[in-house]
């Protein structure tokens, strides 16, 4: 099994400095939609604006589902401060000392884009001394420092800027001649080109999977109901590809493909994880099996909002989730080879 490693690795670069906080994934849903297309492969789009991509397989009469989601984490203004800076709220769930320091890109509504830095309100050490080191990092005393001659809220307002522009963090994506990619935002980024990585193998060797297989791209993932609705009705197995969490105490990496007993949500399927498992072990991929403490997934909010499939949790080992991420590009081959096997099995 021969996979295309340049155009996965080529398309995930593109899509990791494509802005897409949750909330504003446009641009990144239309690049997605473009590579399905250009594979010859039929798509179509939901009322929240999640993608769907459909290969007819074998059996007609069922169907899979495989997701992925673009939407990241992020900001949004919150407040124009009296000084000319920026409160903004959280996009997703993370620790605010994660962003200190990051660059940013503010989105208008009129789609203009300004940048700036988050910081917090006694950034110079110069000035404030120790509090510089004790200040809490809280939405309170985070701010954004716009890179324009701004110096009251009226400044501001003159660029457009308004309380609910999204923010955007500066990915920062590096690939290391080690094999390695680190970035903001592999979740789920590095899963969504997985998934291209599966589709293209299925159309370069003119293979139809087994049952009709649908790629459901979502867009609100972070924010719990990414896969909540418009899941394929014939959909019988859901299998969401998404990050796996390494840590200490945890048995998943940054070069396997990592298949998930259970995360914050419950279990997943038992019978079709012992199936994921058996594939992985005949096609001799590097795999782990893993428990997520502080995690779900698009197939826990398919599952919350009463689909009736089973439902399983397979993908990359990204190191430092939702902070500065890194993952290596084995474990997103070894995630795309699980795939493949997994459509083309009875």
């Amino acid at each position: 099994m021969v996979i295309s490693m340049d155009y996965v690795l080529e398309k995930l670069e593109v899509l990791l400095k494509t802005p897409s906080p949750t909330g504003n994934t446009e641009k990144a849903i239309q690049f997605v939609e473009n590579e399905f297309k250009s594979l010859g492969i039929l798509t179509s789009r939901n009322k929240k604006g999640a993608l769907i991509a459909t290969i007819e397989g074998n059996n007609k009469n069922k169907e899979i589902t495989l997701s992925g989601h673009v939407d990241t984490l992020g900001g949004m203004v919150k407040e124009i401060k009296g000084n000319g800076k920026l409160k903004i709220t959280q996009l997703g769930g993370y620790v605010w000392n994660t962003i200190e320091g990051e660059h940013v890109e503010i989105e208008t509504l009129e789609g203009n884009t300004y940048t700036g830095t988050i910081m917090t309100t006694k950034a110079s050490s110069h000035v404030h001394g120790e509090e510089t080191k004790t200040i809490e990092r809280n939405m309170a005393n985070m701010e954004i420092r716009i890179d324009e001659v701004v110096n009251n809220a009226e400044d501001v307002e003159k660029l457009g800027i308004n309380v609910g522009d999204f923010v955007s963090f500066d990915p920062r994506t590096i690939f290391t001649k080690s094999g390695f990619i680190k970035s903001r935002h592999l979740d789920d980024k590095a899963g969504v080109v997985a998934l291209l990585g599966i589709a293209k193998y299925l159309v370069d060797n003119n293979i139809k999977p087994e049952y009709t297989t649908n790629f459901f791209i979502s867009n609100y993932e972070e924010v719990g109901h990414g896969a909540a609705a418009s899941i394929p009705e014939k959909t019988f197995e859901f299998i969401a590809v998404d990050m796996a969490a390494p840590g200490e105490g945890q048995t998943s990496d940054e070069f396997s493909v990592t298949i998930c007993a259970k995360d914050s949500s419950g279990p997943y399927d038992y019978e079709l994880r012992k199936r994921l498992i058996d594939l992985a072990k005949e096609n001799n991929l590097n795999y782990k099996i893993d428990i997520y403490p502080f995690y779900g997934s698009d197939g826990s909010a398919a599952l919350r909002a009463g689909h009736d499939f089973k439902v399983g949790l397979i993908g990359p080992g990204v190191d430092a989730s939702h902070s500065f991420e890194r993952t290596h590009r084995d474990a997103i081959e070894n995630t795309i080879k699980l795939g493949i096997a997994y459509l083309l099995s009875k």
